[in-house]
């Protein structure tokens, strides 16, 4: 039996990452773990919103996401379980995986918006992640330093 754990945060995005691999795993064995990666909240919204209102939010936003993205996985008589992420998905990955055993990882999640602007003609099927380097902070070079000051010296010693 195949299983496969695929992260989602959106059904139509989810379904253009998917279509090769539901298609190729038509095979009634297929066990999918489709877990719901529910938008970010800041951390001030719990001046507004108490953490139970949080909760039931994301369990609405992850049953709306089950309803889109369900009936097309088990179209082809695949099994499928629904996991909701509520902390760091590396941890969510590994209790998984110790759970159903070896299984592939599929991140069918929508890549943020600075990568889409980004990469623009990038096709979705580039599973590899992006990363963004930050710039190194600018310091200054001792030789560079070392000869403004001979030269400021020098310029001081021929005026005295």
């Amino acid at each position: 039996m195949d299983k496969v754990i695929v992260y989602v945060d959106d059904a139509a995005y989810a379904q253009q990452i998917l279509a090769p691999l539901a298609a190729r795993a038509e095979a009634p064995g297929t066990h999918w773990v489709v877990v719901a990666c529910a938008p970010r909240m800041t951390h001030r919204i719990s001046k507004w919103v108490s953490h139970s209102a949080r909760e039931n939010w994301r369990a609405k936003w992850a049953d709306k996401l089950f309803a889109q993205v369900l009936p097309w996985l088990r179209a082809g008589g695949s099994t499928v379980t629904t996991v909701l992420a509520k902390g760091p998905l590396p941890d969510l990955a590994t209790e998984l995986q110790a759970e159903h055993g070896n299984a592939q990882i599929v991140d069918a999640r929508r890549p943020k918006q600075d990568a889409a602007v980004a990469q623009p003609a990038a096709a979705p099927a580039a599973a590899a992640p992006l990363v963004i380097r930050k710039p190194a902070p600018r310091r200054w070079s001792l030789p560079g330093t070392l000869a403004s000051l001979a030269a400021l010296f020098l310029v001081v010693a021929e005026q005295a």
